[in-house]
């Protein structure tokens, strides 16, 4: 069975058929525990389950899901992703939704200190080093846990990161991160991951010559074209900076704007001062998350299940 989606004239094309049952995407609450820091955080798991999946309220928002549902039989490739500043992990359901849906299982983390609910950590460097950090601590969380950790592949991990995710997932993928000072952020890379989505990434931490030379995998990186927080240098940088420029497969998104990125926001959130769910106009923010799983999920395909 295969499944066909098209945005802006690209079609994308992608195999459905997973264990023979109709897909559909569980979800698990867990705690990620940070002994280094002294704190603990909230990851939202979703998966393929045969389990039929309801519209289920995450404070605010709706996702269609069947809480802690059976997994379906199979090994699946984990991806994880790491959001903005100041922001959380449930803006980016469309993506992993969709992801969950066809095969991956997806570890949304809320980062302490640096979300929506308590940002007492935005523009410090203990911030740009408990980032990475709690990806690792994610990513094993999710391969001790008894109710998933035997269907995840513990050697194909993807890191998806947003504005200052993308900061994360590039230390996460062996970058070595610079603070204004010029000062070495200490960080540890972590081998098991495979491959990186970039989108409207932060990159300041890395301006100093070598810092991502050690960034080594496959990297699909979108930025918009209408970006005052993350403009185009900040693409230039991982172009320039990456071992191996052959490695980035990357593209303005036209018309769109930082923020484009999130999901679409419910209705009643949506208004002009609040700046996340606002776009450029004539962008369509609804159709263009349908291109971007469709365009994800095949990057992902590519480099974790087909390489």
């Amino acid at each position: 069975m295969t499944g066909v989606g098209q945005y802006g004239g690209v079609e994308f094309l992608h195999n459905l058929n997973l264990e023979g049952c109709d897909m559909f995407v569980g979800s698990r609450e867990i705690q990620v525990i940070d002994e280094f820091a002294g704190v603990s955080f909230p990851a939202l798991v979703m998966y393929p389950t045969c389990l039929p999946s309801v519209p289920t309220a995450f404070g605010a928002y709706s996702i269609d899901v069947s809480s802690n549902a059976s997994i379906a039989e199979g090994q699946y490739p984990l991806v994880v992703v790491s959001h903005g500043n100041g922001g959380s992990h449930l803006l980016y359901r469309t993506l992993t939704t969709h992801l969950a849906k066809n095969g991956y299982v997806v570890a949304m983390l809320e980062h302490a200190g640096n979300n929506r609910n308590n940002n007492e950590l935005e523009g410090k460097q203990q911030n740009l080093k408990n980032r990475p950090r709690h990806v690792r601590l994610t990513m094993d969380a999710v391969f001790s846990d008894d109710y998933l950790g035997a269907y995840v592949q513990q050697d194909s991990v993807a890191v998806i990161g947003h504005s200052i995710g993308g900061y994360t997932a590039l230390a996460v993928a062996g970058g070595t991160p610079w603070s204004e000072a010029r000062q070495k952020i200490e960080v540890d890379a972590d081998p098991r991951v495979r491959a990186l989505v970039l989108l409207a990434p932060a990159t300041a931490w890395f301006l100093p010559e070598g810092s991502l030379r050690d960034v080594t995998v496959p990297i699909l990186m979108l930025s918009a074209e209408h970006d005052s927080f993350t403009p185009g240098w900040h693409t230039d940088v991982v172009l320039d900076g990456v071992a191996d420029r052959t490695q980035v497969t990357s593209r303005v998104v036209p018309n769109a704007g930082h923020f484009s990125f999130l999901s679409p926001f419910p209705p009643k959130m949506k208004n002009a001062a609040f700046l996340p769910s606002t776009d450029p106009e004539g962008f369509d923010r609804a159709a263009f998350h349908e291109a971007l799983g469709e365009e994800v999920l095949k990057y992902l395909d590519d480099k974790l299940k087909n390489a």
